[in-house]
């Protein structure tokens, strides 16, 4: 199987090269990972669709993966309680080695194919739930043994990967494929391909949140108000959306604690 992912460089010598071009030269490879993603948006959007029904059915929306794909994974799922409010167990992210692999890498933690799906049985995921898996190479065998199994117990899966006709493409029903080509530095999948995969799921948790409703015109309006810089935040959204001043948007703030709830009886009073 050849893996784009760890392609030859196109970019030599690159120890010799002068600092300006060593970045010039890291941008123009960032540069294309969007055109990737864009290439990518209908089996975004056919995910999207699935993980929001799944959702409003009740179910979970878990992401598995190692390294810096799993890291990306629990970076993602742990933005969606403070930026949209909702629970710490609706978007769960699973990585291989456990909480410790977070900062540090655990050797050989991803090569174990059944552990996946052992840490996915700790929550008691079922039917009801959705599990993507993600791997810039689209064989690791941690991401692919939880994938395998889910689909051997009728669990809907998807992964998001940066190379074409891998393994993990089988274990899913829905294949995110973005190719973004050979890193700077030859099978550095944390760059480019680590780009794509941030940027697809934030595109994936965004357009969720923002189909559940945790957003109003393009607002978190169930955002946590956790330190003074995100009350600000909310004062200034009720400001906005209600047409009031400061001063009675804080008192409404302050005294319903959430955005959304002071939108709502302002807009009752009003009414």
């Amino acid at each position: 199987m050849e893996k784009t992912t760890e392609s030859s460089s196109l970019y030599n010598n690159i120890e010799n090269m002068k600092l300006d071009d060593l970045l010039k030269n890291i941008n123009h490879e960032d540069k294309k990972v969007a055109n990737a993603v864009h290439h990518a948006i209908p089996n975004i959007s056919k995910l999207i669709k699935i993980i929001v029904q799944k959702i409003n059915n009740g179910g979970r929306l878990f992401y598995i993966g190692s390294g810096t794909s799993g890291r990306l994974g629990i970076l993602d799922a742990s933005e969606c309680p403070p930026t949209f409010g909702v629970s710490q167990d609706l978007v769960v992210a699973l990585i291989a080695g456990g909480d410790s692999a977070i900062r540090s890498a655990v050797e050989s933690a991803e090569d174990d194919k059944c552990q996946a799906w052992k840490d996915l049985q700790k929550y008691k995921i079922s039917e009801k739930d959705i599990v993507v898996g993600i791997s810039a190479s689209g064989t690791t065998p941690y991401v692919l043994g939880g994938l395998k199994q889910c689909q051997e117990n009728s669990i809907y899966t998807a992964s998001i990967t940066c190379n074409a006709n891998m393994p993990i493409n089988q274990y899913s029903n829905i294949a995110i494929i973005l190719i973004v080509g050979p890193e700077f530095v030859t099978g550095s999948t944390r760059m480019k391909a680590g780009t794509a995969q941030k940027m697809t799921l934030n595109m994936i948790s965004t357009s969720v949140m923002i189909k559940l409703g945790h957003v109003i015109d393009n607002k978190m309006i169930d955002m946590q108000l956790k330190n003074n810089k995100l009350k600000f935040r909310a004062i200034k959204m009720i400001q906005e959306i209600c047409k009031i001043n400061k001063e009675e948007a804080t008192k409404i703030l302050d005294q319903y604690g959430s955005v959304r709830l002071a939108i709502k009886s302002l807009k009752k009073t009003d009414g």
